[in-house]
């Protein structure tokens, strides 16, 4: 992923919770001898230096990972389009506006392993269910669903390396900016108001 050094994250504090909070990626694997990578999309846990996810057992990522266990887990999100019109101020000519999209990615690059044994994929899972639903009460995984653990195989991804991209219009001037973010704010498609605090957010990178 080429990241412009204006759009480069401002660290963990920025990379963190976007991932916290998007929750849904790609899973990538190279394995040793593949064609192309393995690729699972999943969902996850961000759990300090760990990713937490799991997977059916015929899901060829697995065979990947054993294969080779580096792995990256991809996230991308916050995205909206910006019309050319939107990116010509004052007197600008709209017709000469260029277009483009804002959005914010995240690769996490480290060293997965596969769990098979039942007890400790219950645990990975249990420590998922304690993000995905705090709240709400449930039987325990390796005592009521002993035997459908043996279908599944837990990951833990260990974080070694983080490449945050969030492309929300550094290299344009503060002005045409916010005037961006006034047309995201009234516009309201998925993702515009994502993008438009974003762009708020980092108003000052330039």
């Amino acid at each position: 992923m080429h990241i412009a050094a204006l759009d480069r994250t401002f660290g963990e504090q920025e990379w963190r919770p976007f991932v916290e909070q998007q929750a849904f990626g790609h899973f990538i694997a190279p394995g040793a001898s593949l064609e192309y990578p393995a690729v699972a999309p999943t969902q996850y846990v961000l759990e300090g230096d760990q990713v937490l996810v799991h997977f059916a057992r015929p899901n060829p990522v697995l065979d990947a990972l054993e294969a080779n266990p580096r792995a990256v887990l991809s996230v991308a999100g916050d995205w909206a389009f910006i019309p050319s019109d939107w990116k010509a101020i004052g007197q600008e000519d709209p017709a000469l506006g260029i277009p483009t999209t804002y959005y914010a990615a995240v690769q996490i690059r480290g060293t997965a392993e596969v769990i098979h044994d039942p007890a400790a994929i219950a645990d990975v899972l249990r420590r998922q269910l304690a993000t995905f639903q705090p709240t709400v009460s449930i039987a325990d995984p390796l005592l009521a669903h002993a035997a459908k653990l043996k279908a599944i195989r837990a990951v833990v991804l260990s974080v070694e390396e983080v490449a945050g991209k969030f492309k929300y219009g550094g290299n344009v001037d503060r002005d045409h900016r916010e005037a961006v973010i006034e047309h995201l704010r009234s516009r309201r498609d998925p993702g515009d108001q994502a993008a438009s605090a974003h762009t708020e957010r980092r108003l000052d990178v330039r």
